[in-house]
């Protein structure tokens, strides 16, 4: 087979065959090439003509010879030729299946980079919403937050506004005007304690507010914070009972975890049962120390289960003067996610059950 002419051979007048050349082909194997013998008289001479442009060897010579160049291509015809230095030798090789392997090659790229790039399109959509996606919930979180957070601050803000606009009415009695300072001083505590929460759960939130661990016995910890509350249940005709394993150390903040004790055993007093009684236990288990609180109430479905952990989320919308705007389990599950816990809802039996999961 000849050699790609990209690379300039010597002349042909200059080669020599090897000693271990093959002998020549026979007649009827016919290769994509021909050479052309000019003689001084002009006449041609042909081997593989009968397989090449045998009525067109004049003008394919005649354009030849018109070309300055030793080699180069014969568009129309689709040949490469290469001739010698004096004119007497041309060769020709068919260069269309090399021309219709580059279309092959030119169309199943733009093909393959076409389907390439719809796949890469799709696969950057489905990525770019997945990367978002966080973002957009924090996002809608956080407007949602404020909402909340505009809407609660609203409230007090017009009480405390009506009944200052109402002291200053002189056609209110001495005891009105005490009136109104009562409930001016009653919501503006509720108020505080509703900016409180919000500054609790910023500072929660802030990623470089670092948790102050220490080892501690979680067990005496919750026995603590259930002495101020065992007046409150026998005040409400609840019974309060507890269950607490002993000697249970845990390595975390101690003020922070007195927090979401209270905060549970003031949500149970707040939504369970009178007629029933409040439990609170908490034992070992699995590596982990399981603080539970469980009261009878109005069963919890299991999207209200899940969502009862998001800001100012109240299943009850109409218990609105019942001292809770909804965040106090919110700050309790921040708490918990800072110690590497877990903090989940579930209604058994009409029981609610809050659960606590800490590592020992």
């Amino acid at each position: 087979m000849m050699r790609s002419l990209a690379f300039r051979p010597p002349e042909l007048s200059e080669r020599k065959a090897p000693d271990n050349m093959p002998e020549p082909m026979p007649e009827n194997i016919r290769l994509p090439f021909f050479k052309v013998n000019i003689s001084e008289n002009g006449e041609i001479t042909t081997y593989g003509n009968d397989y090449y442009f045998t009525d067109r060897l004049d003008e394919l010579v005649k354009t030849v010879n018109q070309s300055d160049e030793e080699y180069g291509i014969i568009t129309e015809y689709d040949l490469r030729f290469m001739k010698s230095a004096n004119n007497r030798t041309i060769v020709f090789a068919d260069v269309s299946s090399e021309k219709a392997m580059m279309k092959g090659l030119v169309r199943n790229s733009i093909v393959t980079g076409a389907v390439g790039y719809v796949i890469f399109f799709v696969i950057s959509l489905i990525l770019a919403k997945w990367v978002t996606k966080p973002v957009e919930k924090t996002w809608n979180e956080q407007k949602q937050f404020i909402a909340d957070a505009s809407h609660e601050l609203k409230t007090p803000l017009t009480v405390i506004i009506t009944n200052a606009e109402m002291m200053s009415d002189k056609n209110y009695t001495e005891d009105d005007r005490e009136n109104f300072t009562r409930n001016i001083l009653s919501t503006s505590k509720r108020m505080r304690g509703l900016v409180e929460s919000l500054l609790e759960l910023a500072r929660l939130d802030n990623s470089n507010t670092q948790i102050k661990k220490e080892k501690f016995d979680f067990s005496s910890l919750v026995n603590d914070c259930i002495l101020p509350f065992e007046p409150l249940f026998y005040e409400n005709n609840t019974e309060l009972s507890a269950d607490i394993e002993e000697n249970t150390e845990i390595d975390g903040d101690r003020d922070k975890l007195r927090q979401v004790a209270e905060i549970l055993l003031d949500n149970a007093l707040k939504y369970s049962d009178p007629a029933d009684k409040v439990t609170i236990t908490l034992k070992k288990q699995s590596g982990n120390c399981i603080l539970s609180v469980s009261g009878l109430g109005t069963p919890l479905s299991k999207e209200e289960c899940q969502n009862i952990f998001k800001r100012f989320y109240r299943v009850d919308k109409s218990r609105n003067n019942n001292g809770s705007y909804g965040l106090g389990l919110s700050i309790a599950k921040s708490i918990i996610e800072g110690h590497g816990g877990k903090i989940w809802a579930e209604s058994v039996n009409g029981y609610n059950i809050f659960t606590v999961s800490l590592p020992l």
